[in-house]
């Protein structure tokens, strides 16, 4: 269906590493190793809902530049503690300990995504370079491809860190295009769950781009034009015959 491709790219979370799902674990043993979260959050899933709204609202504007990542990784951890009650100057300070806590959770998780190792697979029997390109923090992303057992498929690694732009920013894919050598964006291809950062960024800078829709978010989005949607990973192996 492609020609002349070189290099296709992967998005991370929740596209090759169940994020969600590791996410969602790694809030969990914090509430059962932290006495203070349960002070403030009556159960763990409590305290989990109230953290991934705030993160997944923070990362919207982070993504596209509205605030920094800093003020990111404070945030998320702030806004449900002072939610709940605790006061402004111990809640800052609780949560500059669990951003790097829930990181260090973060790393240890391994759930992938279903069918991802055979998606790689599948890229280099067609001998294709991988590359995974994600917007998440240099402090954890190589950990997290490690622990998942991803590295030994990775061929090169592309974070927004890396350079200060996030995807869907044109720059972070011609940067991306500069580390592999080719910098013709007809030769590169990109595969992600997320229709905005991920898929519109891509086709913005030029590429070519599958969208990942295994039905967890993005209800009632259509597919960008100009990219070919799937619900399996495994569908993969007749897009890129």
């Amino acid at each position: 269906m492609f020609h002349g491709l070189t290099t296709i790219w992967v998005d991370l979370d929740d596209t090759l590493i169940d994020f969600t799902t590791n996410a969602h674990t790694s809030l969990v043993k914090m509430w059962h190793d932290e006495p203070i979260l349960q002070q403030y959050f009556q159960s763990p899933e409590i305290w989990a809902e109230r953290y991934e709204i705030h993160n997944m609202a923070l990362w919207a504007k982070y993504n596209v530049g509205d605030i920094s990542r800093d003020y990111l990784r404070l945030q998320r951890f702030m806004l449900p503690l002072t939610e709940a009650g605790m006061p402004d100057d111990e809640a800052e300070k609780v949560a500059r300990r669990y951003d790097t806590l829930y990181l260090d959770y973060l790393a240890r998780e391994k759930a992938l995504m279903p069918g991802a190792i055979d998606l790689l697979r599948t890229i280099r029997d067609r001998g294709l370079r991988i590359g995974c390109l994600s917007n998440g923090f240099k402090e954890v992303q190589f950990r997290k491809i490690r622990t998942a057992g991803l590295e030994p498929w990775i061929d090169l690694v592309v974070l927004s860190d890396d350079i200060g732009v996030n995807k869907p920013d044109r720059r972070i894919f011609e940067y991306a295009m500069e580390r592999s050598g080719d910098t013709d964006p007809t030769h590169h291809l990109m595969i992600g769950d997320n229709p905005d950062t991920d898929i519109r960024g891509a086709l913005g800078a030029g590429w070519h781009a599958v969208w990942y829709h295994p039905d967890r978010a993005f209800h009632g989005i259509s597919c960008p034009a100009g990219a070919i949607e799937i619900s399996d990973l495994a569908e993969c192996k007749s897009v890129l015959k």
